[in-house]
């Protein structure tokens, strides 16, 4: 396994990286399996484990730290904060009133004295950045934190965060964890050149769309991944399915399955350090680590350029952040009475 430099960290890190949402109640409960999967992705020499708290509500959590015992040297450990953990309004945020109380929980839960990464899972609009970064400085400081990161942040919220960092002498934001995959090229306009930019490293998840890019799903075929619900409207998307008919293909041609090519197109961009990969059991981990020596030539991505362009995302997914003005109609709709131009 090679390893990359986490931006300008000096953290050096395996460029497939194991993520562990499916594990715990949400998807694979089977704790000894699950420890499994971890042992053989530290053997294999993935030593990025990335995790959060809302995880199954903690479960990952608590199945990361289980496995990471006696191989804690050498885990570069990563988890999250701010998505919601409980029904009281100050269970969630980027409020220093929380972070505190989160992060000792995270580090119960994972049974260590620090965390490598410590990232922010979703930005909270009704909290200032510099309360955040500075709650996140004092646990640097602290030697509880190494390091810090972002996860679904905006450009513009990439740039207004090292600003305050530089201004106010805070730590700063050393990693962005983006939603990237041939299908999702968004981040290619704006995210990927700004983290490049400002030396930080992206930590790319669902690599596989997914599941739309595993070739389990193919047009006119009932698919065993559809569950129904929100979480999988993207797999009856007809936008999406076309671009996976005509990628499948070009995987064939090249000789290689199609999750291969896929992981390994994510890799191929300057901008992204590490591919977090999420699977549920061992056979899926054996599949993808099986592609860890492909490199795709240009040849395959140019033919990859003709199906889904550069900067481009197909159908109308949204997996990132969505501003409130996009969210709430009040944050985008004058009060009645102020929206004409004269009175």
């Amino acid at each position: 396994m090679r390893y990359r430099t986490l931006g300008r960290s000096g953290i050096q890190v395996s460029p497939y990286a194991l993520g562990t949402m499916n594990f715990g109640a949400l998807a694979n409960a089977d704790h000894e399996e699950t420890v499994r999967i971890i042992h053989k992705a530290l053997d294999a020499g993935i030593n990025l484990i990335d995790t959060a708290d809302n995880y199954s509500h903690g479960e990952s959590e608590r199945i990361v730290g289980k496995a990471i015992k006696g191989r804690r040297d050498d885990v570069v450990l990563a988890t999250k904060f701010s998505n919601p953990m409980g029904e009281g309004p100050n269970r969630r945020g980027g409020s220093r009133r929380y972070l505190m109380t989160a992060v000792e929980d995270s580090l119960r839960r994972l049974e260590t004295d620090h965390i490598d990464l410590y990232q922010y899972h979703y930005p909270d609009d009704e909290t200032d950045l510099e309360e955040t970064l500075s709650a996140l400085t004092d646990l640097v400081r602290a030697g509880k934190v190494r390091a810090i990161g972002t996860s679904k942040q905006p450009a513009a919220g990439l740039v207004e965060a090292h600003w305050i960092s530089e201004r106010q002498g805070l730590a700063r934001f050393r990693s962005e964890q983006p939603y990237y995959s041939i299908l999702n090229r968004g981040i290619e306009r704006d995210v990927l050149p700004v983290t490049q930019r400002l030396g930080m490293g992206t930590l790319v998840w669902s690599p596989l769309a997914q599941g739309l890019l595993t070739g389990r799903v193919r047009r006119g075929q009932a698919s065993a991944l559809s569950r129904g619900g929100p979480w999988f409207a993207h797999l009856g998307d007809e936008r999406r399915i076309d671009a996976v008919e005509r990628l499948v293909p070009v995987a064939e041609e090249a000789g290689i399955p199609l999750t291969h090519m896929a992981v390994a197109f994510v890799l191929a961009h300057p901008g992204v350090t590490a591919a977090l990969l999420g699977p549920r059991t061992e056979e899926q981990l054996d599949d993808l680590l099986a592609g860890v020596g492909v490199e795709l030539g240009d040849d395959v991505l140019d033919r990859i350029d003709e199906v889904v362009p550069p900067g481009e995302d197909v159908g109308a997914i949204q997996m990132g952040y969505r501003p409130a003005a996009l969210v709430r109609a009040g944050a985008r709709r004058r009060g009645v009475g102020e929206r004409a131009a004269a009175a």
